[in-house]
């Protein structure tokens, strides 16, 4: 590997408590990016917020040299206090230009400064209606990753790959992270558009055990999809009562809730599999090609079609030789 000076310094801010897996992704997605590259493209300045952090001693964030992009690595949901003097600093780095990405609970001091207002970011499912109370300048959304201009925000865990691998397709191009994607056995690349899956109990709590019934009878029948009155039937309720549950809860009825999911499932499948259209649409209940296509188009504005065209335009990148670079390395 050559000894390049062209250098993309790169700070790996860790919050207290920090997740310790959040850290691990940057740094090993960044250290092996170099080597697809083969010379030191980005170069790791991990900095602490105190005297310790997850890595043991780590020099402060005010020690630090100047960074181009700053990862704010933050947890799930760990509890974060306010600190002014992170804060004024983190705007300080974003007058100078520095590119920002905040995971996990990273999305804190971002928002307590100011720099997330009139932006649209995610976090974590289990918070947003908090911050959407305590920050509502931020367009707050359950996306898995939100990418502005000079902020890029993502919800942790699995999603912190998924925002790496959008940046690093933005610096490198799509084909190094698709190389990318394939070397750590990432299944697909998600993008941007990619919904958090919430879970329904969180969203409307567990005193509604009815309603959460005739969700998981809509998720189990798919293929079938059971009418109004069979899903009334199987949890008990007459169908007007189970329809004031829908409206109550999730703000829908039940046949418009029924084919989001099917649409949704349909999406995920024009994605994630070589199916062919026609057995996507069977498979999600529809009956013809056409009616599945024209619902699909008015619901996502594409067609199958197209979003078929989409996912295998990332599943068709050039791959990357690993055998010949790993080879190339060792000579």
């Amino acid at each position: 590997m050559s000894n390049s000076q062209n250098f993309h310094t790169v700070g790996l801010l860790l919050l207290p408590h920090a997740s310790l897996s959040h850290y691990g992704q940057i740094a090993e997605l960044l250290l092996h990016t170099n080597q697809v590259l083969e010379h030191t493209k980005y170069k790791l300045q991990p900095m602490c917020v105190g005297g310790e952090c997850v890595l043991g001693k780590v020099a402060n964030y005010l020690d630090s040299g100047k960074v181009e992009t700053l990862f704010i690595v933050g947890n799930l949901i760990a509890p974060y206090e306010t600190d002014v003097v992170l804060e004024r600093w983190l705007v300080q780095q974003s007058r100078m230009g520095v590119k920002i990405l905040a995971i996990g609970t990273g999305i804190f001091p971002l928002a307590n400064a100011g720099l997330l207002n009139n932006n649209r970011s995610c976090c974590h499912w289990s918070m947003i209606e908090k911050l959407r109370i305590s920050h509502p300048q931020v367009l707050w959304t359950h996306q898995l990753f939100e990418q502005e201009e000079q902020l890029m925000t993502c919800a942790g865990g699995a999603s912190t790959t998924d925002l790496l691998l959008a940046w690093l397709a933005q610096q490198q191009g799509l084909d190094v992270a698709v190389q990318l994607s394939e070397w750590f056995l990432v299944e697909r690349m998600r993008p941007q558009d990619a919904q958090q899956r919430i879970p329904l109990k969180a969203r409307i709590g567990s005193s509604q055990p009815k309603l959460i019934e005739a969700v998981t009878l809509m998720e189990t029948n798919i293929e079938e999809p059971l009418s109004p009155d069979d899903l009334a039937y199987h949890v008990g309720l007459s169908r007007r009562h189970l329809e004031r549950l829908f409206k109550k809860h999730l703000d829908s009825v039940p046949s418009r809730f029924y084919l989001q999911l099917r649409l949704d499932k349909a999406r995920q499948m024009l994605r994630d599999t070589d199916r062919s259209i026609v057995e996507v649409g069977m498979a999600c209940g529809f009956s013809s090609a056409s009616h599945f296509s024209t619902t699909y188009r008015t619901h996502f504005n594409v067609t199958p079609r197209q979003e078929r065209g989409r996912a295998t335009y990332v599943e068709s990148a050039p791959s990357w030789n690993h055998t010949v670079a790993i080879q190339r390395r060792l000579d």
